[in-house]
């Protein structure tokens, strides 16, 4: 694919180089929603460094969102994981940035009460980031009179349930843990690539197997057999066993996936790894009290009070013993007992760039760590190898100047499954 590029002397002639590509966006032969602005002499460069993730040297300017006008036709609201009440905008398509919009997401009544968007408003459409399609407000002069206000339905618009909206909450929530959309809105988190990952198990099969009753929690999908995947529509032998593979392989995740892939409220992926630093268990987790969780640095008592809740229900309970009698690991994993000096990773230094299939970075640099070796954030003359999955930085460059070997992210796999520093 072609590249726009272009050199400019200085940070006056830099705005105006922005301001022209704005300009000139449509002329390119491709969608962008935005360019990347780089300090050019490497020497400049390597002196700026990194910072965490990102380098000094580089940062991204966004184009302003593409705009457009269309009439908000109704608005559905749909059932999370969490039992939280989700508006969505339904619109008479209209076409922004070369993609055709038919719906839009509103968040939640107080955003648009504060928006004051109104049923069959003219209203101004945008893709946020270029990506998701949001509604930034009505066109007010052409109101007429018989638009409607929006009210949150009082009762679950999936199963019937009453609604509620918690104390300091923005978020109405249907009260029944049972609900059906819940149910499945939580299989489809758990197979997630941030939790679970299973590969091949995607949105459409979770659906299906949930309407044909194979899977109402997510314990079941290691129930799962070839028969009764073979019985689903455009199900055939090879992809049957990708998915039972795929499943098999998700038995040994990392605990702090596990925790994040069960769902509980206000858990994130970052509170995740949190807890599983300081519970080396699932049954650990379980048996915490508000005050043990309150001793954690950044828990609050909302998420202690969501965490205890959690694990008090009933059908949590069963769900987790039922992952446990299926060899779904709910314990950290267990590396050997050694002197640091003695694991097999000692002395090395690692650095990563790119993206990597197999794990998360903060995963890999995990592992890394557990078999005794360094994490380190840049490359320098003390880097032992360098580490490189898709679409590698600059990292890849400067290992190659200073002379250090890069892995790959299979030979990288093959050195963490040798557990052993002869390579």
């Amino acid at each position: 694919m072609p590249q726009a590029r272009f050199l400019l002397h200085g940070v006056n002639a830099q705005f105006k180089g922005n301001q022209n590509w704005v300009e000139k966006r449509n002329d390119l032969p491709y969608e962008a929603d935005g360019m990347v602005v780089k300090v050019n002499p490497i020497a400049f460069q390597r002196e700026l460094g990194t910072v965490a993730h990102e380098p000094r040297w580089a940062i991204a300017y966004k184009f302003p969102a593409i705009q457009g006008t269309t009439r908000l036709v109704d608005i559905g609201v749909n059932v999370g994981r969490t039992g939280s009440l989700n508006p969505y905008a339904i619109l008479e398509p209209v076409q922004v940035g070369g993609v055709v919009i038919s719906q839009a997401a509103l968040h939640n009544e107080e955003d648009i009460h504060r928006k004051d968007i109104r049923i069959g408003d003219v209203v101004v459409v945008q893709r946020a980031g270029e990506v998701i399609p949001e509604i930034v407000g009505p066109v007010k002069s052409r109101r007429t009179g018989e638009e409607k206000i929006f009210v949150m339905p009082s009762r679950c618009p999936v199963c019937g349930s009453e609604v509620i909206k918690p104390e300091g909450e923005a978020m109405h929530r249907c009260t029944n843990a049972a609900c059906p959309s819940q149910a499945l809105e939580r299989i489809k988190h758990f197979v997630s690539r941030g939790a679970m990952d299973i590969d091949g198990v995607g949105e459409k099969l979770c659906q299906a197997l949930f309407e044909a009753g194979l899977v109402k929690d997510v314990a079941d999908l290691y129930y799962l057999t070839k028969e009764q995947l073979l019985g689903l529509e455009r199900m055939a032998d090879k992809s049957v066993s990708n998915v039972l593979n795929s499943i098999e392989g998700s038995k040994n995740r990392p605990l702090s996936r596990i925790i994040f892939a069960l769902g509980i409220l206000h858990v994130g992926e970052e509170y995740a790894e949190l807890l599983a630093e300081n519970f080396s268990s699932i049954g650990d987790l379980a048996k915490a009290s508000q005050e043990d969780l309150l001793s954690l640095p950044s828990i609050g008592p909302k998420i202690a009070d969501s965490i205890v809740a959690f694990f008090r229900q009933e059908r949590n309970r069963q769900i987790i013993e039922k992952l446990r009698k299926a060899a779904v690991r709910l314990e950290r994993e267990k590396v050997e007992e050694a002197k640091p000096e003695e694991l097999p990773l000692a002395g090395l230094e690692f650095v990563l760039t790119g993206k990597l299939e197999s794990f998360t970075r903060p995963e890999a640099e995990a592992k890394i760590k557990a078999l005794g070796g360094k994490a380190g954030s840049d490359v320098t003359k003390e880097t032992s190898y360098l580490i490189v999955g898709a679409d590698p930085g600059s990292k890849l460059a400067k290992a190659q100047k200073l002379g250090i070997k890069a892995l790959s992210e299979t030979e990288f796999l093959k050195l963490l499954n040798q557990n052993t520093s002869s390579f």
